[in-house]
């Protein structure tokens, strides 16, 4: 018998991105949770101030070089003048700044920080700190699960994974066969007969997980990234999410997820070209 894993059954396993907060400062402590952490995160440096070692939180850095790496990114992000995105990891909380002022805050959820590995392949679900740039803006973005995606829920449903090719059918243990026709895939019964999966499912069969092809519809999933995103570069996104309990969490692939409010405010305010920094 198949097993059926549509979107909703696999949401553990989703990617995800930023957040923000849509009040004028004097909220943002109730908005926020009254988070201890919060008034560290969101009060600037003096122009031209040292970020010493021991001001680095205790207890929240796997290194020295690691803290060290922080504060440099620290003193980067409220060093900075003009209007800018500001990412503290630690206190899971994205500004929108411009100078010393802080114009919009909200809470958000960052990379998980664990590692996979598959097939000599690596991906570590950590949110890099640096400074980024918002190189486009998009609303109602489809999101087009990567190969992590298939390998991680391979693993966690104890399922074979294996790649479905166009043009290169693969035959079941049943005899049927599972093919790709057009952007549709589905299996192919004895009589000649295609049985379409359906496009919210995950493509499985007995104890097999299929990689679908891009550019089919299995492999477009709407809703998941929100109503809009913000592109960050190399994959990494600010975007909204179903799983909005994970607002707050280390709990993504790597991306900034936001509450849709705080993200919509700022898709209307903040420009492609916007310097993005993460800490």
């Amino acid at each position: 018998m198949d097993r059926i894993l549509t979107r909703a059954a696999r949401s553990s396993v989703v990617p995800a991105l930023l957040l923000a907060l849509a009040l004028p400062a004097t909220a943002q402590q109730n908005s926020l949770g009254n988070r201890s952490a919060v008034g560290d995160a969101l009060r600037p440096l003096a122009a031209g101030s040292a970020l010493r070692l021991e001001e680095a939180p205790e207890g929240r850095f796997e290194s020295a070089a690691d803290s060290l790496e922080w504060a440099r990114a620290r003193k980067a992000a409220h060093g900075a003048t003009g209007r800018r995105l500001v990412i503290s990891l630690q206190d899971r909380v994205l500004t929108w700044m411009n100078g010393a002022d802080t114009l919009h805050a909200a809470p958000i959820a960052v990379g998980k920080g664990t590692q996979l590995e598959h097939e000599g392949r690596a991906w570590d679900f950590s949110t890099p700190r640096g400074e980024r740039r918002v190189i486009g803006k998009q609303r109602n973005p489809v999101w087009t699960p990567p190969d992590w995606h298939y390998v991680e829920l391979a693993r966690d449903s104890a399922l074979t994974l294996v790649r479905l090719q166009r043009g290169q059918g693969v035959r079941l243990a049943d005899g049927n066969r599972v093919v790709v026709r057009g952007d549709r895939i589905g299996r192919v019964l004895a009589n000649g007969t295609f049985e379409v999966v359906p496009a919210d499912e995950e493509v499985v069969f007995g104890e097999t997980l299929f990689v679908p092809p891009l550019g089919t519809a299995n492999r477009r999933v709407e809703g998941e990234l929100g109503p809009y995103k913000l592109d960050l570069g190399d994959r990494y996104m600010i975007h909204g999410t179903p799983h909005k309990t994970s607002i707050g969490d280390a709990a993504t692939h790597g991306c900034i997820r936001m509450r849709d409010g705080d993200l919509e405010y700022l898709y209307h305010r903040v420009p492609v070209g916007t310097r993005v920094f993460i800490y």
